[in-house]
């Protein structure tokens, strides 16, 4: 029995021992398999694990480890950017010196974000900025890096939090351009105060004095040069190139103008990927969704509808791409409604640097493709301006000087649109601004550049004239440019502005139409002109009236179509009509201008010139606009000169006394045209050139010729009425 029972201890002994080594067997296999997975495991998580447990002071120089695995961290930045974890972990490292100044510079000149940038990872590095230890110049770096990646923050609620915070290093004198432009992106209606006189202060500035005037006092100049330079060109390039990558487009409001060429000697800017960002709300993430509520916010994004608008007006927060309202015909209804001054003020921030930083500057670079991307901006951008029916003051900047460097070809209809939608110029800058530079153009550039030239100054004259019929004070002192700036301008300096314009285009008309040989389609665009320039005063109540010069008149008047004479006498009659109403305010001292004798001399002789050239055939005689000597006239072998521009042998008109001759004697084999002058053929041509639809010519007739009583009905016995500065002239 005890041998049995000894027995059975031993086996119990052996199966215990073997039992032991079955267990340690199988946890040697878990520990290899574990250190097979691991050595199978990516070697980017690798490298990872390896700078968020390498310890501090761990020597750079000569340790291979590091060198693998930045290098490794890199090159994924690079191909496809960092997760949000990869960007809180390297961030943290960079920041807290772990490993010295040299890494921290170098993770953040590859910390390129695959879709968004953790809010809670920027605050602890602006945290790490108190941190003496950090040069001044990795401070400046990550504050670069921080305005380029701002729009893809997932959340800006934290960083207003701290807004005091980071408001405290504006003393430093390196970061103080930097830290301006980023308070600048978080400023709202209850941030500080501060002052200066640096464009980087004084554009932060002039958003402060829009939410609390009372603290600011500083003057702001009403047009300041660019204030925040384009500090983020290190990351432009390989934050596209991942997105373009990865096949999404993660913030279109960051690839506004990113290039991905590499740097050149020249200087010539290119635009590329100039398009409008997505409107989004400010805050991405869902938890925020119950911090706008508790705020009682709601993000324009949100906005679907009118009505909608309507009830949350004092409640919308505006995108954090002010550049995303153009694209939105219901945030451009609220920047109307609410006319609010700070989101113009951002508006005209992001628009002028997209214009002026990323638009191309030299006709020589533009290629297709280039054009192609800037065409749909630009085109969103007149339509923005054409609901508003106003311009922006940084699309006003840019035009200015693109003019100077501009071909005329490029983009030409978008370029014009736009320049017809700048505000009034004070006089005393229009020479510099607009005159040379569009002076050149036009003089070096192809017939339809001309005519279109001539149509855009004639929308700005007519918006310009607008303006001030809309927005002018009820005592006529002063008038206010457009509705959504504090900018006025007397109306002596708006008359000045006004008549500088009228004459520029009529020095530029005059010469134009010598150039073309009086071409009957640059014709009818200055026509166009001085249909709006004869109704200054009825239509638009400016108190100024300015006559075309010699240079458009005759051409208009000896054009070989009808219908450019027609136009001639309809602009004729409401001069006449302005005149004449002008005078009999003047009379009653109902009006406080007074048009010159000068003016009235220059339109009586005009309209004598015209009566005599078309109905009393008396061209070229003394005293009229246009004289020719009499040896020439004999020397041209034209019979009858005089006669030449008369209604039955005028060129534009000379094609319906042919047809009228022939109805009136179908028989005759030759044609007479001295015919018609008898005096009842005469008065039968007249009213059928009347009928042909020629208005302007018929209502110039009715008004300025009449038949004395008993006299015949031949053009040789009609009186010549002209009652406009008390005389009547008589033929």
């Amino acid at each position: 029995m005890a041998e049995t029972l000894n027995l059975s201890a031993s086996d119990h002994s052996s199966l215990d021992h073997s039992g032991s080594s079955r267990s340690g067997n199988r946890s040697l296999r878990i520990a290899e398999k574990q250190k097979r997975k691991k050595e199978a495991e990516e070697p980017f998580v690798v490298a990872l694990r390896y700078f968020a447990d390498v310890e501090a002071g761990t020597p750079v120089a000569g340790n291979d480890e590091f060198e693998k695995n930045m290098e490794l961290v890199e090159e994924e930045a690079y191909s496809r950017g960092l997760s949000p974890e990869a960007i809180s972990l390297m961030l943290e490292f960079a920041m807290s010196l772990r490993m010295g100044n040299t890494p921290c510079a170098r993770v953040l000149k590859f910390l390129i974000p695959a879709s968004v940038v953790p809010q809670d990872a920027v605050v602890r590095a602006v945290v790490w900025l108190t941190v003496g230890k950090i040069p001044a110049g990795t401070r400046v770096l990550f504050l670069k890096w921080f305005l380029t990646m701002f729009d893809m923050i997932d959340g800006k609620d934290q960083l207003r939090a701290i807004y005091g915070f980071i408001f405290s290093f504006i003393m430093d004198e390196n970061m103080c351009p930097f830290v301006c432009h980023l308070l600048y992106l978080l400023t709202r209606k209850e941030s500080g105060k501060q002052d200066g006189r640096q464009p980087f202060l004084l554009h932060l500035l002039s958003l402060y004095k829009v939410f609390c005037p009372e603290l600011v006092t500083l003057s702001i100049p009403s047009r300041m040069r660019t204030g925040f330079r384009n500090h983020i060109s290190p990351w432009k390039s390989a934050l596209i190139a991942v997105q373009k990558r990865n096949s999404v487009q993660v913030a279109p409001s960051i690839s506004l103008a990113f290039t991905n060429k590499e740097k050149s000697s020249s200087r010539k800017r290119k635009h590329d990927h100039l398009e409008l960002p997505a409107l989004s709300a400010v805050v991405n993430r869902e938890p925020q969704t119950e911090l706008f509520c508790s705020r009682k916010v709601v993000p324009m994004a949100q906005i679907r509808s009118f009505d909608q608008m309507l009830e949350n007006m004092h409640r919308i927060e505006l995108p954090a791409q002010m550049g995303s309202l153009l694209d939105s015909s219901l945030a451009l209804q609220y920047l109307d409604c609410v006319q609010d001054e700070s989101a113009l003020l951002r508006l005209n921030f992001w628009l002028g640097y997209a214009l002026q930083e990323e638009f191309l500057f030299a006709g020589d670079g533009g290629s297709s493709q280039n054009s192609a991307e800037a065409l749909p901006f630009l085109n969103k951008l007149l339509s923005a301006q054409h609901f508003l029916q106003e311009g922006f003051s940084s699309t006003e900047a840019f035009l200015y000087k693109f003019l100077k460097v501009w071909d005329g070809s490029l983009l030409r209809p978008q370029i014009l649109s736009l320049l017809s939608n700048i505000p009034v110029v004070p006089s005393s800058q229009m020479g510099r601004l607009l005159f040379e530079p569009l002076m050149q153009l036009f003089f070096t550039s192809s017939l339809f550049f001309k005519c279109g030239l001539m149509e855009c100054l004639n929308n700005m004259l007519s918006k310009w004239l607008t303006w001030h019929s809309v927005y002018a004070l009820e005592d006529d002192l002063d008038i206010s440019l457009n509705s959504h700036t504090s900018t006025n301008m007397t109306l002596t300096g708006f008359k000045d502005s006004v008549m500088e314009l009228i004459n520029f285009v009529g020095r530029l008309a005059s010469v134009g139409l010598q150039l073309e040989n009086s071409h009957t389609l640059l014709l009818s665009f200055v026509l166009d002109f001085y249909e709006t320039v004869c109704d200054t005063f009825l239509k638009y109540g400016l108190p100024l009236v300015v006559l075309p010069p010699p240079g458009v008149f005759y051409p208009a008047l000896f054009a070989t179509d009808p219908v450019s004479v027609d136009r001639l006498a309809h602009i004729m009659n409401r001069y006449k009509v302005s005149l004449t109403s002008a005078k009999s305010q003047e009379k009653l001292g109902e009006q406080s201008f007074r048009v010159s004798r000068q003016t009235f001399h220059e339109f009586n002789q005009y309209l004598i010139n015209m009566v005599n050239c078309l109905w009393n055939s008396k061209m070229f005689e003394p005293g009229m606009g246009v004289q020719l000597g009499e040896e020439l006239l004999l020397r041209s072998g034209v019979p009858e000169p005089w006669t030449s521009f008369s209604f039955i042998h005028h060129p534009a008109f000379m094609g319906y006394a042919f047809n009228f001759h022939q109805r009136c004697w179908p028989g005759r084999k030759d044609t007479d045209l001295n015919s018609i002058k008898h005096p009842k053929p005469w008065s039968w041509y007249v009213e059928y050139l009347m009928n042909q639809g020629y208005d302007g010519l018929k209502h110039f007739v009715q008004c300025n010729l009449t038949l004395p009583p008993g006299a015949g009905d031949g053009p040789d016995n009609q009186q010549v009425d002209l009652k406009i500065s008390g005389r009547t002239f008589k033929k």
